[in-house]
């Protein structure tokens, strides 16, 4: 799956004071065959909104969205195709908010197989496959979902969402509302489809223990934009942009217990969302432009790491290096190996 430069402004205001706001501009992200890639940013960052955007549950004003090389926007104009919606699922943030509890579990994966066209004969038996696939026993699909704990509901949520044989899934926070000892089994349950199923995964998490864990590339998402992109164990180990570098920051580490100083705050430009310029309002000393920053080379180039930040822009004479070596906080890869 590929998006290109895509955009999404959201109406807001009166009759006569009608003006957007900008929610995602210019988003540029790829996610191969069996691959996983973590979407980290703060809250209001645009992360839900492009996953959103991506799932066709809202209408993207501009950019295109590629699934095997078809532009899915331009094939279905007006609303998502049965056929893409086989291809793309999404799995939600809350197990408690995504399935009915008028309903047993029986109904919800029945009636994902019938609208695909996919029962028959065989779904007594692909029904028993599904529950087995998420480690579940086959007697709960009696079950309705009060019956059922947090993780169980989010399994039976990633059930559902296999049982049309998708080759992405967009998952938004799926581990957020359950317990810490119950995560770790549905981070393991995301692994395994996609080395034995080669789903590929664009994974939304605030946490990036979990992103570095499970995903094999993290971008960084904020005020709309992605501002830096790596493979996870390069990227959090070396945050080259401010914002990442303030998200790295604030993962508690019981080494700076004593010496802590408090987190700053990441900060906007004053009317961002109508700005073309660089969203992040850096400290007067970083030599921030008002121009869009492009996206430069960090490192290794076989990390497949850029930021978009002017303070990596190539000095004259240097060769085309950036500032890494300017710009990067002391001590990065010890804050992140929190």
């Amino acid at each position: 799956m590929e998006v290109r430069g895509l955009g999404k402004t959201f109406p807001i205001g009166g009759l006569f004071s009608r003006h957007s706001v900008r929610a995602l501009h210019g988003v540029d992200l790829s996610i191969g065959r069996g691959e996983i890639v973590a979407l980290v940013g703060e809250s209001g960052s645009g992360k839900s909104t492009l996953a959103r955007c991506v799932a066709r549950l809202e209408k993207p004003s501009e950019g295109a969205i590629l699934v095997d090389g078809v532009d899915i926007l331009k094939r279905d104009r007006f609303q998502a195709s049965r056929e893409f919606r086989s291809q793309l699922q999404m799995v939600f943030q809350d197990p408690f908010g995504s399935l009915n509890p008028a309903h047993r579990i029986d109904h919800f994966l029945r009636r994902s197989l019938a609208i695909h066209g996919r029962g028959g004969a065989g779904t007594e038996q692909r029904l028993e496959e599904l529950m087995a696939t998420v480690g579940l026993q086959a007697d709960m699909l009696d079950s309705y979902p009060h019956e059922l704990s947090g993780g169980q509901r989010q399994r039976v949520a990633i059930a559902r969402a296999l049982a049309v044989e998708p080759q992405v899934i967009l998952a938004d926070e799926p581990t957020s509302m359950l317990d810490v000892s119950v995560r770790i089994g549905v981070l393991n349950l995301m692994r395994r489809l996609r080395y034995e199923q080669g789903i590929s995964m664009l994974y939304i998490t605030h946490d990036l223990a979990s992103a570095r864990y499970l995903a094999d590339r993290t971008a960084v998402m904020f005020a709309g934009e992605l501002v830096e992109e790596g493979e996870s164990l390069d990227l959090l180990a070396n945050p080259a942009h401010p914002y990442t570098q303030l998200l790295v920051s604030a993962v508690p580490d019981p080494a700076r217990a004593g010496s802590y100083d408090p987190v700053r705050r990441a900060a906007l430009r004053q009317a961002v969302m109508a700005s073309t310029g660089c969203s992040f309002d850096g400290d007067p000393d970083q030599r921030c432009s008002a121009d869009q920053p492009v996206r430069h080379q960090v490192g290794d180039p076989a990390n497949r790491h850029w930021v978009r930040c002017h303070l990596y822009r190539p000095r004259a004479g240097a060769g085309g290096h950036a500032l890494a070596a300017e710009t990067a906080p002391q001590g990065a890869a010890r804050k992140a190996s929190a």
